[in-house]
């Protein structure tokens, strides 16, 4: 590691803790040359991850997307931001879960109906209405009829 002082390149590592979150170690480290002290910080190398849209481009997956569509969907409902951060927490784990380093848009959107009809039906319709792209009434009434159905088996 280069010192930042005397840009010599050797140092000996003093003190090695991780930080809170638990996902970056930080190091105390001492220069061979000039004996003075800087710290580093080393973390795992994200795998960058594609989303490949509806429309076929394909663009960066970004959580903050899933968070603030999951945020709309449940505005004015009895839901935590603690409960919508697990959700997104769930999301993200299974979309990087699979390995590849492309998943389409519709994998993730089920994931987070899949998450809402749990949690919170109200959510659920609304994110469906947004995500399925109701075009009028009766697609609407239809996946109602279907929430009904699933929550009362005959």
């Amino acid at each position: 590691m280069k010192c930042p002082f005397c840009s010599h390149l050797e140092s000996k590592v003093v003190d090695s803790r991780p930080t809170e979150d638990g996902n970056v170690i930080r190091r105390r480290r001492e220069c061979f040359h000039c004996a003075k002290r800087f710290t580093t910080y080393e973390k795992i190398e994200d795998i960058p991850l594609m989303v490949i849209k509806k429309g076929g481009q394909r663009e960066q997956f970004d959580r903050s997307k899933i968070m603030n569509g999951i945020i709309k969907a449940c505005e004015k409902r009895p839901i935590s931001i603690k409960q919508i951060e697990d959700i997104v927490d769930d999301i993200e784990k299974d979309v990087y879960q699979t390995l590849e380093r492309e998943v389409s848009s519709n994998f993730i959107g089920e994931k987070i109906m899949d998450n809402l009809k749990i949690t919170d039906e109200v959510a659920y319709v609304r994110f469906a209405s947004v995500y399925r792209q109701f075009k009028d009434l009766n697609t609407f009434m239809k996946e109602l009829n279907k929430l009904l159905e699933e929550n009362n088996p005959v």
